[in-house]
């Protein structure tokens, strides 16, 4: 069985920035160190950072006077105001194409624009951009919900980062015929587009793809969608252990890609597992 890594696959330089300043605060914070939310949709790291000390707390309720980071997807200002308030020392982690996101989004609506934002509405990034876009802001996630949206004179258009560009282009086309004057941004993150694109050129050429990542992983899970568009069986894994040899009986090529919140090493261990199952069905 052969088996084929994605040539864009795993973290991304947004997530590697926070895992590494994360890992750093832990030793170097003179207090306890937490995190608002998960930094990152990836169970494993999270349990690394909760063995080094970093806890998770789940709002500014469950944070002291200690060091608060601020995860990758961000966080509305209300939020970061109140952490400031009670007197919290805040490491902004936001990743970079995110935080331009938010400002994307303040700009728009400080200009007079109503702001539309394309994405999953449950999403921390979301939320925190919908915090920047003021409370006129609407979030769609399908063409269905863009053809709901009342016609606005004036609306700015901006995109969740880890959103998939095929399904951005049809909400963008449902939106044109909302507004009188329209201005539509695409702030895709170009290191999730990359990926994207490796994974659905692999998965046409493979029999099974293998996609690494948390199951709470926006972008991994829309990785797992594009390949089985693509037409290859597709499995969402966490971790090598949920490998099943079933799933690879007859199979002459397997495909592995990951999210860009999935660390090398959590990607390798699904490799060498992956070997292991075909060495075992010669």
């Amino acid at each position: 069985m052969k088996i084929i890594v994605a040539s864009d696959a795993g973290f991304c330089f947004g997530v590697k920035r926070a895992t590494k300043a994360a890992f750093e605060a832990a030793t170097a914070a003179p207090g306890p160190v937490y995190t608002l939310g998960e930094l990152i949709h990836n169970p494993q790291v999270v349990k690394q950072l909760e063995r080094v000390g970093v806890r998770v707390a789940r709002g500014v309720a469950g944070v002291g006077t200690g060091t608060v980071i601020i995860r990758s997807h961000g966080l509305p200002p209300a939020v970061l105001q109140a952490l400031e308030a009670q007197g919290a020392d805040v490491l902004d982690l936001t990743c970079p194409t995110v935080k331009a996101v938010q400002q994307r989004a303040a700009t728009l609506a400080r200009e007079g624009y109503e702001v539309v934002i394309i994405g999953d509405r449950d999403h921390p990034e979301v939320e925190a951009i919908a915090g920047y876009a003021g409370p006129a802001a609407v979030i769609v996630n399908s063409e269905e919900e863009a053809a709901a949206v009342p016609r606005i004179e004036k609306m700015g258009v901006v995109m969740q980062t880890t959103h998939d560009v095929t399904t951005c282009r049809l909400i963008v086309g449902v939106l044109l015929d909302k507004a009188h004057e329209i201005r539509v941004f695409n702030t895709l993150c170009d290191a999730t587009a990359k990926r994207q694109k490796a994974a659905l050129e692999l998965a046409r050429g493979v029999d099974v793809m293998v996609v690494v990542g948390g199951r709470n992983s926006a972008n991994t899970a829309r990785l797992a969608e594009i390949c089985r568009r693509a037409g290859a069986e597709a499995y969402h894994v966490e971790t090598a252990e949920e490998l099943k040899a079933d799933w690879f009986d007859g199979v002459e090529t397997v495909g592995v890609t990951a999210g860009t919140s999935t660390p090398d090493w959590v990607i390798d261990e699904v490799v060498a597992k992956l070997e292991t199952l075909s060495v075992a069905g010669k």
